[in-house]
């Protein structure tokens, strides 16, 4: 199982300790480092940093969401980052959210489906190399009624850019599975994975002639470690908050992507009405609904020892990579976290069990 997981500015106290926990993960033996976007710093500048603080763990954008650059923009930056890395760089796009697409970039978030595969398909022939026409539904390149004609960039890919789609929707799941080579996984719960998220995965596979082998599955989550279990206890009581503000505060007042991936994992009463305290104010009171196997179903908290079956049990359900987040209040804390979790995660196909 290869081991990953995900930075993002807000989750340290400056960029240099950012830079620190990148450049010692990749000691540790991580295998690649997912940078985060989402209303925060963008991700092809700190990933062009970091590949050049770093030499072999491969670095990708988790997520680029659409609406936020032109297709051909995603490709460019895509194409300048692979080229820089030698090959290190993998593409994560994502539709996102209303919330972050029209409040924050003010770009209407309609047909995010039609969206998402007509810009994979521009990026995908900018970065074969050839003139750039083409005549979708969303996007029209050259623009019609003008006198422009078809371009090519000046520029050429030197190596293969693997595509990731962060996806949660029975949709854009089957696009995931159809077009992608890798899924950007969240709010997993393994023992409902089947039915939640991989029946969509496999008919967008089979729809494409192509096999659960052609795609890279990774999935993220929280890794701590408790020492006892007084201590998990007070671990799993203090993420119910963060629960509640997926299920409650992500998204807008008709679309929450989370909410639904919970309830279809068999918490839609408990989903609902966290998202209902939450929105109406009561956010202790939607943090109290989360339940303490809620917490423990779709994170990697626990004695070093339930987080190694935790993890076989990820890789049984069909996880290829698994995207940790390493808990810790210093950056030293945070590394000890992750070191931990990489040599387990790496030692489950070797266990034999």
């Amino acid at each position: 199982m290869r081991a990953a997981t995900t930075v993002e500015a807000s989750g340290f106290e400056n960029w240099s300790q950012q830079r620190d926990f990148v450049v010692e993960a990749e000691k540790l033996g991580l295998d690649i480092c997912w940078v985060a976007e989402a209303w925060g710093s963008d991700a092809p500048s700190a990933i062009g940093y970091y590949g050049a603080c770093t030499d072999r763990m491969l670095l990708g954008s988790g997520i680029i969401q659409l609406g936020t650059r032109t297709p051909v923009a995603i490709a460019q930056a895509a194409i300048t980052l692979s080229n820089l890395t030698d090959g290190r760089f993998l593409l994560g796009l994502g539709a996102s959210g209303p919330q972050v697409i029209e409040g924050l970039h003010g770009v209407d978030f309609a047909r995010p489906l039609t969206r998402m595969r007509e810009t994979v398909e521009i990026v995908r022939r900018v970065i074969e190399g050839g003139k750039i026409s083409y005549a979708g539904s969303e996007f029209v390149i050259p623009r019609r009624g003008s006198e422009a004609v078809p371009m090519r960039l000046s520029m050429r890919a030197e190596h293969e850019i693997p595509i990731y789609l962060a996806t949660l929707s029975p949709a854009m799941l089957r696009l995931t599975g159809d077009i992608a080579d890798g899924w950007l996984g969240t709010s997993f719960v393994p023992e409902g994975a089947a039915d939640a998220y991989f029946t969509h995965l496999d008919e967008g596979l089979r729809r494409a002639g192509r096999s659960r082998s052609d795609l890279d599955v990774c999935q993220g989550a929280e890794v701590a470690f408790a020492a006892d279990e007084d201590a998990l206890h007070s671990m799993v009581r203090a993420r119910k908050k963060e629960l509640a503000f997926s299920l409650g505060g992500m998204g807008s007042a008709s679309t929450n992507f989370y909410n639904q991936a919970y309830s279809r994992q068999g918490w839609g009463e408990v989903a609902t009405e966290v998202r209902e305290r939450w929105r109406a104010g009561d956010r202790d009171a939607a943090a109290d609904l989360v339940t303490d196997e809620m917490v423990l179903g779709t994170t990697l908290i626990g004695t070093e020892s339930m987080v190694r079956q935790r993890l076989r049990v990820w890789r049984d359900a069909g996880v290829d990579t698994v995207r940790m987040y390493p808990a810790g209040e210093t950056l030293d804390a945070k590394l000890s976290t992750l070191a931990r979790a990489i040599e387990i995660a790496h030692g489950i196909d070797a266990d034999g069990q």
